[in-house]
């Protein structure tokens, strides 16, 4: 516990340890409370969420001096209590946590383990991080951002010529710290914060849902988080590398505008993009094969094999081809062989969420980033923030101004510039724009139209979950391998579409929370632990995002009177998805469960309906300053330069039109490297 005082008496962890007991009790494994419950929540109420001491004080006094276990159920605090301890015993926490040398009974319970294969190893991409003090006053180019919009711009640009400062506001922490909590990292729903979640007590947003605002802080669902650190999202994504199709460009003209949707074209066409995608494929290296039923053949092919199907992947393979659909091998940003000197997949179980322990997984921290230092034009600060960018009399940006906690104070400096390149995502864009107004745009900098904010998008995620008679899951990795993207355009009363795959392998944690939010097995109890210990090996999920069709009214926006750690107004997130997401979900949802079904689940059960009192966001998030041909319903001109500011370019997911039904991290690779190369002055 950091040696910090616990919030809770003495009787109070005698009445969590009862419920513990009661939540996973002993049997041929031990029980939560054996294996260190009281000692878990103690460190998250003092160490992690300082905030939930007085919700776990309501849920023990619900439980009482003799909980009862159906009881603690039926209050809402006290579920969540059950819950959060259930988590930590299948997350192994407490278990000296980070040691994989002891397995924790839970996961031996479950037949669970990290590296089936044995063969990690410590890797990890060195990076010449340079000291704040030791800034330069001015750079050609200030690029804010380290993730795949802002790491693929660093390494045109430098390599260009320029002189580059790279502004990350996250840390760089090691390998080894990003591959072994289960309930601390980004992908986790656990609500603790991540290894990638830096001052997450001095960062909220407010969130808006159903016009009511609260403060939310990163772990929380509203604060719509991606990792912040080096490599941003790229370094413990899950790497799915799929290029949109010609109709994602072309959504209006396909399918028209819905109702209070926001849907348009993309002011460029895949054509436009094709050459950058190849790029991309090429320089950051993709594995994978087959065709996509929605584009032509890559100009260029992948320049790696896919890594070999899993076990659940070829039982969904055949399940395909009974039911008449086609199918792929998930294209992903995972060296399948050894490729640019670093070593290919080992197939561990731990992908998505976690920082690949060989340095397989492709990411901006070891490729565009070492790429662009190497020029030794390059400069990458990190645990720094953009807190504005600065113009003249005229309205000209002419540096960015920065700002930092160091020795327990604010440290600021404005650094100049001739150009700027944001890519803090679309959620920390917009609010940089805002932040930045002045005499001559008031509202924000590029915001006279009210359009920096808008369209905020992500993707709002159809699947299914499936039980089967016999063991499934054989934990080999990375888990996303087999797709069916037949239903991404061309269904019937549907706007769009999307991708469905099978799921990367869950952790204990994860597989947890799919079983009992499916309904699939108890949430606690003895009866919860031996349904637990049965399911989790005979458990497959298919899932994918869809298409969604946006509005205007989902948006970021900023709050001015809530502000972060350096007094600046942070994000607020407004608005809801739309009906026709909600009706795209359900069609998606039917065909995984279609899929599962046929491939002999025994009992399944779909997506519950995406919360339609709030807007979309989180990992994909997207759209916030799109790009467009008039000034009066974008942000960006088609080469991401923010309009009326010819020295400020947008080269994140903030550009997309639409967000296509697939992950988008190739699309912004592609963009950037559309974007930055135009700069350059070295299209394709």
């Amino acid at each position: 516990m950091d040696d910090q005082a616990s919030l809770l008496t003495s009787e109070q962890r005698l009445i969590l340890a009862r419920l513990a007991e009661l939540a996973v009790p002993a049997d041929d494994f031990p029980s939560a409370a054996d294996t260190g419950a009281v000692a878990f929540v103690e460190r998250v109420v003092t160490v992690d969420r300082p905030d939930w001491g007085p919700r776990v004080m309501r849920a023990l006094e619900v439980a009482g001096v003799e909980p009862v276990l159906d009881k603690v159920l039926a209050d809402v605090d006290g579920a969540w209590l059950v819950h959060l301890v259930v988590q930590g015993f299948y997350a192994g926490d407490g278990h000296l946590p980070g040691a994989y040398g002891n397995r924790p009974p839970a996961w031996t319970m479950v037949g669970w383990q990290p590296d089936r294969a044995g063969t990690w190893k410590s890797a990890g991409t060195e990076l010449t991080i340079t000291p704040r003090s030791a800034l330069g006053d001015r750079y050609d180019c200030v690029i804010i951002g380290s993730g795949a919009g802002g790491g693929a711009a660093a390494q045109v640009l430098a390599e260009s010529g320029r002189s580059v400062l790279v502004v990350e506001t996250g840390r760089y922490p090691s390998t080894a710290s990003l591959t072994h909590d289960h309930l601390r990292n980004p992908r986790s729903v656990a609500g603790l914060p991540a290894v990638t979640d830096p001052d997450p007590q001095g960062r909220p947003r407010v969130s808006v849902v159903d016009g009511e605002p609260r403060v939310v802080l990163p772990p929380d669902a509203g604060w719509s988080n991606n990792a912040f650190t080096v490599g941003g999202g790229t370094r413990v994504y899950g790497a799915q590398a799929w290029r949109f199709v010609p109709r994602d460009f072309a959504m209006a003209s396909t399918y028209g505008v819905p109702e209070g949707s926001g849907l348009a074209d993309w002011p460029i066409s895949y054509a436009d993009l094709e050459p950058y995608y190849s790029l991309a494929e090429q320089r950051f290296g993709v594995s994978g094969g087959g065709v996509d039923p929605w584009h032509e053949a890559r100009s260029i092919p992948l320049p790696m094999p896919p890594l070999p199907r899993p076990g659940p992947a070829r039982r969904l393979a055949a399940a395909a081809e009974r039911l008449g659909w086609g199918t792929l091998d998930v294209p992903l940003l995972i060296n399948s062989v050894s490729y640019q000197g670093r070593s290919g997949c080992v197939q561990c179980g731990q992908c998505v969420g976690f920082a690949c322990p060989v340095e397989a997984k492709s990411g901006t921290h070891n490729t565009a980033l070492p790429a662009a230092l190497a020029t030794g034009r390059c400069t990458l600060v990190t645990e720094t923030t953009a807190e504005r960018l600065v113009t003249d009399g005229g309205g000209r940006v002419t540096g960015v101004a920065l700002v930092a906690a160091e020795n327990g104070r604010s440290w600021r400096r404005t650094v100049d510039c001739a150009e700027v390149v944001v890519a803090a995502g679309a959620t920390e864009t917009p609010r940089l724009l805002l932040n930045s107004a002045h005499d001559r745009e008031p509202h924000g900098l590029g915001n006279n139209h009210d359009q920096v904010g808008r369209y905020l998008q992500a993707h709002v995620y159809a699947g299914a979950v499936g039980l089967f008679d016999d063991e499934v899951v054989d934990l080999v990795g990375p888990g996303a391998s087999i797709a069916t993207c037949d239903f991404r355009h061309g269904n019937d009363a549907i706007v769009g579409g999307g991708m469905l795959a099978n799921e990367f392998v869950p952790t204990p944690a994860a597989s947890y929370d799919y079983l009992t939010a499916a309904g699939l097995i108890p949430p606690a109890g003895a009866a919860g632990k031996q349904a637990m210990r049965h399911a989790a090996r005979r458990m497959l999920r298919v899932v994918g995002p869809i298409q969604e069709v946006s509005s205007a009214e989902s948006r970021v926006g900023v709050d001015r009177g809530v502000t972060d750690r350096f007094g600046n107004p942070v994000a607020m997130i407004s608005g809801s998805i739309h009906p026709e997401d909600v009706r795209a979900q359900a069609y998606m949802s039917e065909k995984a469960r279609q899929w599962l079904a046929e491939a002999g689940a025994v009992r399944t059960a779909v997506a519950g309906v995406s919360n339609t009192r709030q807007a979309s966001g989180g990992q994909h998030q997207a759209g916030s300053c799109r790009m467009g041909d008039d000034p009066a319903r974008s942000v960006t001109d088609p080469y991401g330069r923010v309009w009326g500011h010819e020295n400020v370019r947008i080269a994140d997911g903030s550009v997309h039109v639409t967000n296509g039904g697939v992950n988008p991290v190739l699309t912004i690779l592609a963009g950037s490297l559309r974007i930055a190369s135009h700069l350059a002055g070295t299209p394709l």
